[in-house]
Protein backbone atom coordinates (compact mmCIF):
# COMPACT_ATOMS: atom_id res chain seq x y z
CA UNK A 1 0.00 0.00 0.00
CA UNK A 2 1.65 3.61 -0.86
CA UNK A 3 1.43 6.50 1.03
CA UNK A 4 -0.76 9.35 -0.06
CA UNK A 5 -2.75 11.90 1.51
CA UNK A 6 -6.21 10.05 1.53
CA UNK A 7 -4.96 6.75 3.27
CA UNK A 8 -2.75 9.22 5.95
CA UNK A 9 -3.50 8.31 9.94
CA UNK A 10 -2.50 9.84 13.07
CA UNK A 11 -0.45 6.90 15.34
CA UNK A 12 -3.11 5.75 17.92
CA UNK A 13 -0.98 6.65 20.87
CA UNK A 14 -0.49 10.49 20.13
CA UNK A 15 -4.74 11.03 20.14
CA UNK A 16 -5.57 12.83 23.31
CA UNK A 17 -8.86 11.70 24.46
CA UNK A 18 -11.89 14.48 24.30
CA UNK A 19 -12.87 15.21 27.62
CA UNK A 20 -17.00 15.16 27.62
CA UNK A 21 -18.30 17.93 30.16
CA UNK A 22 -21.71 17.97 31.67
CA UNK A 23 -22.70 14.57 31.34
CA UNK A 24 -23.75 13.53 34.40
CA UNK A 25 -21.40 12.87 38.04
CA UNK A 26 -20.52 9.34 36.39
CA UNK A 27 -17.95 11.03 33.97
CA UNK A 28 -16.25 12.96 36.79
CA UNK A 29 -17.11 16.16 35.03
CA UNK A 30 -20.91 16.22 35.92
CA UNK A 31 -23.31 18.82 38.20
CA UNK A 32 -21.22 22.32 37.73
CA UNK A 33 -18.52 20.86 34.72
CA UNK A 34 -15.96 22.29 36.30
CA UNK A 35 -16.82 26.35 36.10
CA UNK A 36 -17.47 26.60 39.85
CA UNK A 37 -20.67 27.84 41.16
CA UNK A 38 -22.56 30.82 40.13
CA UNK A 39 -20.71 33.99 38.87
CA UNK A 40 -19.90 35.56 35.32
CA UNK A 41 -17.42 32.47 34.57
CA UNK A 42 -19.46 29.87 35.36
CA UNK A 43 -22.22 31.35 32.62
CA UNK A 44 -22.18 30.74 28.71
CA UNK A 45 -20.12 32.90 27.33
CA UNK A 46 -18.82 34.18 30.48
CA UNK A 47 -15.39 34.23 29.47
CA UNK A 48 -15.30 36.55 26.94
CA UNK A 49 -14.59 40.00 28.36
CA UNK A 50 -11.49 38.55 30.62
CA UNK A 51 -9.07 38.04 28.77
CA UNK A 52 -6.44 40.57 29.96
CA UNK A 53 -6.38 38.53 33.08
CA UNK A 54 -3.17 36.93 32.93
CA UNK A 55 -1.86 40.32 31.52
CA UNK A 56 -2.81 42.45 34.47
CA UNK A 57 -1.46 39.94 37.04
CA UNK A 58 1.97 39.92 34.85
CA UNK A 59 1.90 44.00 35.24
CA UNK A 60 1.25 43.81 39.44
CA UNK A 61 3.91 41.69 39.62
CA UNK A 62 6.96 43.64 37.79
CA UNK A 63 8.32 46.38 40.09
CA UNK A 64 8.21 50.05 39.28
CA UNK A 65 11.66 51.41 37.97
CA UNK A 66 12.03 54.79 38.42
CA UNK A 67 14.25 57.25 36.07
CA UNK A 68 15.23 57.65 32.61
CA UNK A 69 17.98 57.56 30.50
CA UNK A 70 20.30 60.85 29.84
CA UNK A 71 20.87 61.58 26.18
CA UNK A 72 23.78 63.15 27.43
CA UNK A 73 27.34 62.08 27.05
CA UNK A 74 29.32 61.27 30.79
CA UNK A 75 33.03 61.54 30.55
CA UNK A 76 35.65 59.16 31.01
CA UNK A 77 36.97 59.11 34.45
CA UNK A 78 40.54 58.50 34.81
CA UNK A 79 42.50 59.69 38.47
CA UNK A 80 45.95 60.38 38.94
CA UNK A 81 47.00 57.35 40.30
CA UNK A 82 46.45 55.66 36.81
CA UNK A 83 48.36 58.70 35.12
CA UNK A 84 51.17 58.51 37.60
CA UNK A 85 51.93 54.24 36.86
CA UNK A 86 51.97 54.92 32.96
CA UNK A 87 53.44 58.10 32.43
CA UNK A 88 56.90 59.28 32.85
CA UNK A 89 57.91 62.74 33.51
CA UNK A 90 57.19 65.33 30.89
CA UNK A 91 55.01 63.86 28.61
CA UNK A 92 52.00 65.41 27.06
CA UNK A 93 48.54 63.68 28.06
CA UNK A 94 45.33 63.98 25.67
CA UNK A 95 42.93 62.19 25.08
CA UNK A 96 43.89 60.17 21.91
CA UNK A 97 47.24 59.42 23.83
CA UNK A 98 45.19 57.75 26.95
CA UNK A 99 43.15 55.86 23.81
CA UNK A 100 46.41 54.27 21.98
CA UNK A 101 48.04 53.70 25.65
CA UNK A 102 44.70 51.77 26.62
CA UNK A 103 43.81 53.06 29.26
CA UNK A 104 40.59 54.15 28.41
CA UNK A 105 38.29 51.86 26.08
CA UNK A 106 37.32 52.97 22.65
CA UNK A 107 33.34 54.15 22.99
CA UNK A 108 30.70 53.11 20.65
CA UNK A 109 31.24 54.29 17.27
CA UNK A 110 34.23 56.31 16.71
CA UNK A 111 34.18 59.45 17.82
CA UNK A 112 37.11 62.68 17.52
CA UNK A 113 36.02 64.52 20.94
CA UNK A 114 36.31 62.07 23.45
CA UNK A 115 35.16 63.49 26.62
CA UNK A 116 37.70 62.86 29.56
CA UNK A 117 37.70 64.12 33.19
CA UNK A 118 40.66 63.54 35.37
CA UNK A 119 39.66 63.17 39.13
CA UNK A 120 41.76 64.08 41.99
CA UNK A 121 42.61 60.04 44.04
CA UNK A 122 45.70 59.04 44.42
CA UNK A 123 49.50 60.95 44.56
CA UNK A 124 51.20 62.31 41.16
CA UNK A 125 55.19 62.55 41.66
CA UNK A 126 56.02 63.43 38.00
CA UNK A 127 55.11 67.00 35.94
CA UNK A 128 52.71 66.07 33.50
CA UNK A 129 50.80 68.38 30.61
CA UNK A 130 47.33 67.70 30.05
CA UNK A 131 45.52 68.93 27.20
CA UNK A 132 41.86 68.96 26.28
CA UNK A 133 40.39 67.02 29.71
CA UNK A 134 38.24 68.52 32.27
CA UNK A 135 39.79 68.49 35.67
CA UNK A 136 38.36 68.45 39.04
CA UNK A 137 40.09 71.49 41.45
CA UNK A 138 41.44 68.75 43.70
CA UNK A 139 43.49 66.84 40.32
CA UNK A 140 44.39 70.67 39.15
CA UNK A 141 45.78 71.40 42.49
CA UNK A 142 48.02 68.32 42.70
CA UNK A 143 49.15 68.41 38.89
CA UNK A 144 50.44 72.05 39.58
CA UNK A 145 52.47 71.55 43.07
CA UNK A 146 53.83 68.61 41.27
CA UNK A 147 54.89 70.82 38.65
CA UNK A 148 52.76 69.52 35.64
CA UNK A 149 50.89 72.21 33.15
CA UNK A 150 47.02 72.43 32.71
CA UNK A 151 45.66 73.41 29.20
Amino acid sequence: MTLSLNNLQRPTKLKKKQIRRGRGNSSNRGTYSGRGQKGQRSRSGGKGGLKLLGFKINLRQTPKIGGFKSKRERPIIVNLNVLDKNFSTGDKITPQILEKKKIIKQQKGKREDIKIKILGQGEIKKKLIIQNCQISATARQKIVKAGGKVS
